[in-house]
């Protein structure tokens, strides 16, 4: 019996991309349409030398105009946002110190919302970030 020849092992490698839940004074949670018309958190792929929370702070700012900070971890999980394409979503609830004003739309995204914690669940986006925002809520709500 004839043995195949070992292969190394090469591990599967995924983008990284850190999201920020970030709310503003009334309680409404930030959310920006992308080009699959779904609404997602704002964030981007971590490359570099930049911390994760570093990198959702920077997006925040360059996908709103708002200025956040980086907050507790509240969740990681995969998404597949195309068939055979996976990303490795983290999620942080964030802090913005200038949310009274409007989000500004940067040209990442199709448009900018404000939705209140009893919108989430109707609209269209992946139930990973659902989850995240109630994870956000949830431990906003105990303090």
């Amino acid at each position: 019996m004839s043995q195949q020849p070992e292969r190394p092992y090469i591990p599967a490698t995924f983008p990284i991309s850190i999201k920020g839940v970030v709310l503003d004074p009334e309680g409404r949670v930030l959310l920006l349409k992308n080009e699959r018309q779904e609404w997602e958190l704002p964030g981007g792929k971590l490359e570099g030398g930049d911390t994760p929370e570093q990198r959702v702070e920077t997006e925040i700012r360059e996908e709103s105009g708002w200025k956040a900070t980086a907050g507790p971890l509240l969740d990681v999980w995969m998404y597949e946002p195309l068939p055979g394409r996976r990303v490795f979503i983290v999620t942080y609830g964030c802090t913005a110190v200038d949310a009274d004003r409007p989000p500004v739309v940067s040209h990442e995204h199709k448009e900018a919302g404000l939705f209140h914690q009893h919108e989430i669940d109707g609209l269209v986006m992946p139930q990973g970030y659902k989850d995240s925002i109630a994870r956000w809520y949830a431990l906003l709500d105990r303090s």
